[in-house]
C-alpha cells in the first residue's frame, strides 16, 4: 500500500515498556477488567496533560473576561500617516470621518489614545486587526 501508515503502539502515543504501559495512566485490574485486556479501549477519569484546579472560579473568569472593561490603545508612530491612520480608524472601528480625525489627533499629539471600550474578546480583535493594517495598538483593563 503506497502512502498508508502503518499505527504501531509507538505512533499511537503508547508506548511497551517491558510489558507494561508508560502512556500516563494508571491502571487498576477492575479498569483492565472493564476493557476486556485490550489497551485502546482503556481510558481515564483525568486525561494526561490536563490538570484541574479547584481554587479557580470559572463563573468569576467569564464574569470578567466579558465585562466591557478593556481599552483599546492606539500608540503614535513616525511611520503612518495621517490619513491613513483616519482611514484605518473608519475601516476597523466604524467610526465617522469627524470622529476618526479627533483620535488621530489625540494619538498625535498626546502619543496615544484610547479607540475603544469593549470586552476582552473584542477587544483582542480589534487590537489584532488594528496591528494588521500596521497601527501600534495595545489593550489593557480599564
Amino acid at each position: 500500500m503506497r502512502g498508508a501508515m502503518i499505527l504501531t503502539p509507538r505512533r499511537r502515543g503508547i508506548e511497551a515498556h517491558s510489558g507494561g504501559l508508560t502512556s500516563g495512566l494508571t491502571l487498576t485490574f477492575s479498569q483492565i477488567g472493564q476493557a476486556g485486556g485490550c489497551p485502546s479501549r482503556i481510558t481515564s477519569a483525568a486525561k494526561p496533560g490536563i490538570e484541574t484546579s479547584p481554587d479557580i472560579d470559572v463563573e468569576e473568569k467569564l464574569k470578567e473576561a466579558f465585562a466591557r472593561g478593556w481599552s483599546v490603545i492606539v500608540w503614535n508612530d513616525p511611520v503612518n500617516l495621517m490619513d491613513y491612520v483616519v482611514f484605518v480608524f473608519k475601516s476597523v472601528l466604524k467610526m465617522n470621518e469627524q470622529d476618526a480625525s479627533r483620535h488621530m489627533w489625540e494619538v498625535h499629539k498626546n502619543g496615544k489614545s484610547v479607540v475603544a471600550m469593549e470586552t476582552r474578546e473584542r477587544s483582542e480583535l480589534i487590537v489584532h486587526r488594528l496591528r494588521g493594517f500596521g497601527l501600534n495598538a495595545t489593550m489593557e483593563q480599564a
